[in-house]
């Protein structure tokens, strides 16, 4: 009896334990049960793709990757409902290659507020306007509209005309005729005033006389030099005993400038603008094409002095001037002051395109009244599409970014470390809930995950244990591969899957 009543004694001590760890059970549960069913899920799914890659791998070569033969295989590993199998024509009509079908991996994202934008011109280094420094007639125009031409380049020639520079270049030649005479008088006083035959006065007064002479040159050095003649000209037509008639007007150079340059005459060495070397930058300059633009004159034209002859334009580097809400002020000033490189996002007919990695160049430093928007601008490289030169030698550009171009900016708000960031089309939603495609094999199996933000170009996966770095996902095509997933259903497909309205 003894034995018996340990035995039921023992029963009950067991039931009360039983009874005890469950209300436990019961009242913890809301902090033991989630971490477990995802260890269940996350070992259900490493069974299932081991199943499915022993499978795959039974008696078929792989070197194709993607097999249209099922003989021999088995489908047991894939839930028909939620996995979908592609013959290499689905993934071509896809457009899933190889560069949208690559594993996954951690990296840092950047929250960011999208913001208009538009492609401005750099002031004081995209345009440059070429004027005649005098007045003359055009005789030669070398440039046409639109060719890309680069720094010391003939553009125009004139024949000058500029009544003040022609006298004053003849008055100059006059005055050094008359400085020869009296220093040949000089020689011949000095002669005789050796011998006795006149007084030392003459030759003083001659000698004060050739001084006044030479005072006069150098003020009228002076005013050639005024006029936009240098002094290796002057000094040219002193030797020469010529007037300077013709005008050559290059391209000026936007880089730098060199205090000792001058006016370039006809007569001097130059380059035709039709015959330059076919580069983006000159090998022993380095200089930018400019391109020609608002070519105002034509041959026999009558110029004045400061007339606008043409302009020419360097797109090389352009801004981006974003129009940041008033609200958003704070957030621009922050990405400029931490330094973050802002991305843009450039719309073609093959769809959104990202630029990135642009640096912000400064914050403007008043609101617009009107649109009540800060204006901040952005550093924007540009680059050459089409190079060609035609039969005439002149070269024509054609640039990726234009003036007056519509694009958006993406500001950095924060940086989230070591995130899963997928592409915007890698991802669809339903519902309630987003999926992405993971590859298993030959087949894409749907996942259901959770996005933790979205932008435009990109969405943040939640690292929950259900993708995880390493795992290859369709980068592109969720859309259509979730109402592919619907009609083999046979479920209605929803035209709005995927939108988020």
């Amino acid at each position: 009896m003894s034995w018996k009543l340990i035995s039921n004694h023992r029963k009950k001590l067991l039931a009360g334990v039983g009874l005890i760890f469950a209300i436990g059970a019961g009242a913890s549960y809301s902090f033991w049960w989630p971490p477990f069913s995802t260890w269940i899920d996350s070992a259900l799914q490493q069974r299932k793709s081991a199943n499915a890659s022993a499978d795959a791998h039974a008696g078929h070569d792989h070197s194709e990757g993607v097999h249209d033969d099922h003989a021999g295989h088995d489908h047991a590993g894939h839930d028909e409902g939620t996995s979908l199998e592609l013959n290499a024509q689905a993934l071509k009509n896809l457009g899933l290659t190889n560069e949208y079908l690559q594993p996954i991996a951690l990296r840092d994202y950047n929250r960011t507020i999208t913001v208009p934008a538009i492609v401005a011109a750099k002031p004081g280094r995209t345009q440059i306007r070429v004027s005649s420094p005098l007045s003359g007639v055009v005789t030669h125009v070398h440039a046409v509209t639109g060719e890309a031409v680069i720094a010391g380049e003939l553009l125009f020639e004139v024949r000058l005309t500029y009544e003040d520079l022609v006298d004053t270049q003849t008055q100059f030649l006059k005055t050094l005729s008359e400085l020869e005479v009296e220093k040949r008088e000089i020689a011949r006083l000095e002669e005789v005033t050796q011998s006795g035959a006149i007084s030392a006065k003459s030759l003083l007064e001659r000698r004060y006389s050739k001084d006044k002479i030479e005072a006069y040159l150098g003020s009228m050095r002076e005013a050639l030099k005024l006029h936009g003649l240098s002094a290796a000209q002057i000094a040219s037509i002193e030797t020469e005993r010529k007037l300077l008639r013709d005008l050559a007007i290059e391209t000026p150079d936007i880089d730098s400038h060199n205090k000792n340059e001058e006016m370039r005459l006809s007569r001097l060495p130059f380059r035709p603008a039709s015959f330059a070397p076919n580069l983006l930058e000159d090998p022993k300059t380095g200089k930018r094409p400019l391109i020609v633009e608002d070519l105002n004159v034509q041959k026999g034209q009558g110029v004045t002095s400061g007339e606008m002859l043409c302009s020419l334009s360097d797109f090389s580097s352009l801004y981006i001037e974003g129009q940041a809400f008033e609200q958003d002020a704070p957030t621009v000033t922050q990405a400029a002051q931490n330094g973050w490189m802002i991305d843009a996002i450039v719309q073609t007919n093959s769809g959104a395109e990202l630029i990135n990695g642009l640096k912000l160049a400064f914050v403007g430093t008043s609101v617009d009244p009107s649109t009540r928007t800060l204006s901040f601008f952005v550093e924007l490289p540009n680059q050459i599409l089409r190079d060609e030169e035609n039969e005439q030698g002149q070269r024509f550009l054609t640039w990726r970014f234009r003036v007056g171009q519509r694009l958006q900016l993406q500001v950095p708000v924060e940086v989230w470390k070591d995130q899963l960031v997928l592409p915007v089309d890698a991802v669809v939603k339903d519902g309630a809930d987003w999926f992405a495609f993971q590859q298993n094999g030959d087949h894409f199996d749907r996942i259901a995950v959770h996005v933790k933000h979205r932008d435009q170009t990109n969405v943040v996966i939640d690292n929950d244990g259900v993708l995880f770095p390493g795992d290859v996902v369709a980068l592109r095509a969720a859309h259509q591969l979730q109402m592919a997933l619907k009609n083999k259903s046979g479920g209605g497909v929803d035209p709005h899957a995927g939108h988020n309205h």
